[in-house]
């Protein structure tokens, strides 16, 4: 009885992931949208997108992973694209792009989203 409500635990906090991942990746799309239609500004909004919204289906991927070694590639590949999105979130603030708060949000969201990924893939190594 215990182990199942352990399983549930574990399943409930994995979806809430996924919702949030999902949720970023909306941000991501509609960040994207408000980027000017300059020769600049078209790139990063197609990287972004690319990156910003690689997160959540990767990490439904991990979720069905064949085996230990793919749970932890995949976790990998989260973590990758979420560093890659905090780079560009980073030169659209530089390039002011936007305005500050309209991305100030975001760019918790993506920190937090790095940090628990990070403690889960080390988490992950451990439990070889």
């Amino acid at each position: 009885m215990g182990d199942d409500r352990f399983l549930v635990g574990r399943q409930s906090r994995a979806d809430e992931l996924e919702e949030r991942l999902i949720d970023f990746a909306v941000r991501v799309v509609n960040l994207s949208a408000n980027l000017p239609r300059t020769p600049a500004g078209k790139h990063i909004a197609g990287q972004i997108i690319r990156s910003g919204t690689s997160p959540a289906p990767n990490y439904g991927e991990a979720r069905g992973a064949e085996s230990h070694a793919d749970f932890i590639h995949k976790l990998r590949i989260v973590l990758k694209e979420l560093n890659e999105t905090s780079i560009w979130l980073r030169v659209i603030e530089r390039s002011q792009m936007l305005r500050i708060e309209l991305i100030v949000d975001i760019v918790g969201e993506n920190k937090e989203l790095c940090r628990i990924f990070t403690a889960s893939l080390r988490t992950a190594r451990n439990a070889k």
